[in-house]
Formats: structure tokens, C-alpha cells, sequence
């Protein structure tokens, strides 16, 4: 992990002292961040097919889930740097260099959680990834509301994390440890009481939130809208993976008695939230919006996959959250290619783009299939997966995940349609060419979901 750490670390260095102009600063933290992800790549390829943990130290260790995260934060926030380009070249030098020592800070501190192999230093990283984001929200944001997203983004994560933090104490006291590499060892919990249900619901609930469970979800589309280009792609691309991760590692030491029992509820939330946020997505204008309500409807079919249990629904789930932290990441990128030309969020005042802007087009083609899971790209892979885990675990799953799928198909192809199709309004008299750097962006975005479908063992991580 050193060798992600150390480079990052310099790179928060190097933008705090340089004293070049946005290009030269923008292109060298993206070369850089890039060189990173890519050392990333061949460690993900040489540790495809690793089942235990690896490389260990008393605090940081390699899963076989682990190297998948770790990539797709190293190669999604250079990313983010190319995309707000448009959004910074106004802004002063100083506050350029502080948006990307915070993009360097959350990369720094995703490394840390997903590498933890303590309990309580993952709680602390995980918290931690939220001032830097609550920052680009608020300081970077587009309208006033930026201010109340910042405080709903910030009040539900805390007021979740605080039963994580009391039920990791407990834990504390009744092993000894919070290292995932004994607490697998040491006796099995006998969890019976009242006291008990709260423990187990205290360990999931942070997690849940962050996901977030349809129910406890208003804070992401509020975040979504107000935050900036790259704001955006970190949540949607990693931040909600984080609760995906955190939910993996601890569901596996809450296994029994109270699991089979106390995560029915929260499955029907999960699969609920599924349909109802796909009929929410049927009638947004608002375009962020509906990309944020549709992350809401995956991260439901992700919920229900882990709390499933079985091999092939944690499989699933990690395919998934791979596979929609590049889609949402990219379809928000071509949302502000949008914003930054019509300079509103309006759907209806974005129509027949494919006029002027023809290969534009086609990238949100390829964005649109993607979110709406059409194969053979690796969303359906892990929608199939997770479909097929539930099913089993029980047939009446299946009208809501059915619903939930033929939901997601008619939004995405309803904001495709939209955006893309019918004759070009009257007002859209001066709009200006779309460029390499935008190209360049949603490349790096797509290619690596069409590349893995030639090698999806990649990232199956159980079942490969």
C-alpha cells in the first residue's frame, strides 16, 4: 500500500507548492494520478485470483476484493481533475491547488479505509472522507442550496457512524480485538438479547446510510444537484462503494444468529426502494437528479445482494459496484458537458443534441446501455447474479427485482431520448464544439467497462 500512499501523499505536496497556471497543474496531478492507477492495474491482474490476504501488516492487508476499490479510486479522481477544468479555469491559483490537494486528501483516505485491517482505523477513514467532500459540496457548489446539501450530507453520515463507533467499542470489550485478522478467529458471538438486535444494527445502520437504503437516502440526491462536476463522480463512483465495502467486512463477523433473521427487513427496504426510486427517475427534469436517483436504485440491488449472504450475492454485489461506479461516474460527466453549454439542468431544455453534437452522442449511447445493464457488459453480470442469489433466497423477490429491472430500462432509455433525440429547440442557436478533453474523459471512462468483458474473472472475486 506504501506504493499508492507515498505518490499520493507527493502529489498533495507538489499541488500545495507549485506555482504553475490550471493547465500545467491539472496536467501533471492527472499524469501522475494516472501512473498511479496504472501500477494499480498490474497489481489488480497479478491478484485476480488470490483468496486469502496478502502482504500483511499489523494494519493494512490486500483482500481479494480489496485491489478493485483501491483501483477504481486511483483511476477515477484524475479523472475528476480533467473534468472540472471548465469549472476551475475562472477560479485563483490558490483555490485551484486547494480543490486538488482535497480530491489528493480523499484519495489518501480511501487507500487508508479500504487497506485496514483495524476496526477503529477504518472508522476513522471513513469519517474522514467526509470534510474534504463536505468542502468541494459547499465551497465549489453551483447554487445557494449547496449549504443545505452540506448539512444533510454531514448529519446523516454522523448520526449514522456514532451506533458504528459505540458498537465497535463493544466489540472491544468483549474480544480484546478490532483486528479483522484475529476477530475471524476468536469465539463466536452469542448474540441472543434486545441489547444484542441494537449491537447488530449499530454495525450495518453507518453503512446502510452511506449506501445509501432507500429510506435514508434523501441526503444523496440533495448532494448530487448542488455538488460540482467532481463531486459528483466521487460519490456516486466511490463514496457509496466504501458503504458497499464496510458492509462486506462486517457482515462477515455478524454472521449468527441475529443475520438471517434481522436483514429481512432491511432486504425489503433495499428491493422497495429498487422500484420506487426507478418510478421517482420516470418523472425527474432535473438531469443530476435522475442519474443520483438511479445510483439509489443500484446501490438497493448491491444492499440486497450482501445481506443475501451466499458467494454468488457478495460476487455480484462487487461486480456491480465496479461496474456502476465507472457508468454513474461517466454519466454524470456527460450531464456537465451539458451544463457547462445549455447552463441548466433541465431536461426538456436539452433536447435534439445529437444535431450538433453527434459523437457526444454516441458516448451517451454507450452510458445510457450500460446503466440500463444490456449485455454483455459486466452491470449485468452482477444484476444477474444478485438476481439470481435473491430469487433463491426467496421467489417472491422476484416481482420487485423484475419491476425494479424493467424500470431501469425505461428510465434509461426515457433520458437518453430525451436529451439526445427530436428536433433541436430554437434557443440552442450557439453551442459550443465538444473537445478532446471530453472525449478523452469518457474513453477512460467506458473503455475499461467494454474491456472487461473479455476478461470478466477480473473481478468476480469469489466465483472466479
Amino acid at each position: 500500500m506504501v506504493k499508492f500512499l507515498f505518490p499520493t501523499l507527493m502529489l498533495h505536496i507538489h499541488a500545495d507548492l507549485t506555482n504553475y497556471r490550471l493547465m500545467t497543474l491539472i496536467t501533471q496531478s492527472s499524469g501522475h494520478r494516472l501512473m498511479i492507477a496504472m501500477i494499480n492495474v498490474h497489481l489488480t491482474l497479478k491478484m485476480a485470483q488470490w483468496l486469502d490476504e496478502q502482504h500483511l501488516n499489523p494494519y493494512m492487508a490486500q483482500t481479494p476484493y480489496l485491489p478493485h476499490f483501491v483501483l477504481l479510486t486511483c483511476w477515477l479522481l484524475p479523472l475528476m481533475i480533467i473534468s472540472s477544468q471548465h469549472h476551475m479555469a475562472t477560479e485563483p491559483i490558490n483555490r485551484q491547488r486547494t480543490y486538488i490537494m482535497l480530491l489528493t486528501s480523499l484519495q489518501f483516505f480511501l487507500i487508508l479505509a479500504f487497506s485496514a485491517t483495524e476496526l477503529i482505523m477504518f472508522y476513522l477513514m471513513f469519517e474522514a472522507t467526509l470534510l474534504p467532500t463536505l468542502m468541494i459540496i459547499t465551497r465549489w457548489g453551483n447554487q445557494a442550496e449547496r449549504l443545505n446539501a452540506g448539512m444533510y450530507f454531514l448529519f446523516y453520515t454522523l448520526a449514522s457512524s456514532l451506533p458504528l463507533l459505540v458498537a465497535l467499542l463493544l466489540l472491544q470489550n468483549t474480544t480484546g480485538t478490532l483486528s479483522l485478522l484475529t476477530l475471524q478467529y476468536s469465539n463466536p458471538l452469542n448474540l441472543s438479547t434486545y441489547a444484542d438486535k441494537l449491537w447488530w444494527a449499530g454495525c450495518l445502520i453507518a453503512f446502510l446510510v452511506k449506501m445509501p437504503l432507500y429510506g435514508a437516502h434523501l441526503w444523496l440526491p440533495k448532494a448530487h444537484v448542488e455538488a460540482p462536476v467532481a463531486g459528483s463522480m466521487i460519490l456516486a463512483a466511490v463514496l457509496l462503494k466504501l458503504g458497499g465495502y464496510g458492509m462486506m467486512r462486517m457482515i462477515l463477523l455478524v454472521l449468527e444468529p441475529l443475520s438471517k433473521e434481522l436483514s429481512y427487513p432491511f432486504i425489503v427496504f433495499a428491493l422497495w426502494g429498487v422500484v420506487m426510486t426507478g418510478l421517482i427517475c420516470l418523472r425527474q427534469t432535473d438531469l443530476k437528479s435522475l442519474i443520483a436517483y438511479s445510483s439509489v436504485s443500484h446501490m438497493g440491488l448491491v444492499v440486497g445482494g450482501i445481506l443475501v449472504q451466499t458467494p454468488w450475492g457478495f460476487a455480484g454485489a462487487l461486480i456491480l459496484m465496479i461496474a456502476h461506479g465507472l457508468t454513474s461516474s461517466a454519466l454524470f460527466c456527460l450531464a456537465n458537458t451539458n451544463y457547462e453549454r445549455i447552463h441548466s439542468r433541465n431536461i426538456l431544455l436539452a433536447r435534439g443534441l445529437q444535431m450538433v453534437l453527434p459523437l457526444m452522442t454516441t458516448w451517451w449511447f454507450i452510458a445510457s446501455l450500460a446503466n440500463l445493464a444490456l449485455p454483455p457488459l459486466p452491470n449485468l453480470m452482477g444484476e444477474l447474479m444478485i438476481l439470481t442469489s435473491l430469487i433463491n433466497w426467496s421467489p417472491w423477490t422476484l416481482a420487485l427485482t423484475g419491476a425494479g429491472v424493467l424500470i431501469t430500462a425505461s428510465y434509461s432509455l426515457y433520458m437518453f431520448l430525451m436529451t439526445q433525440r427530436g428536433p433541436l429547440p430554437t434557443h440552442l442557436i450557439a453551442l459550443d464544439p465538444s473537445h478532446s478533453r471530453e472525449h478523452l474523459l469518457m474513453a477512460l471512462h467506458l473503455l475499461p467497462l467494454l474491456l472487461l468483458i473479455f476478461k470478466p474473472h477480473l473481478i468476480w472475486g469469489w466465483v472466479s
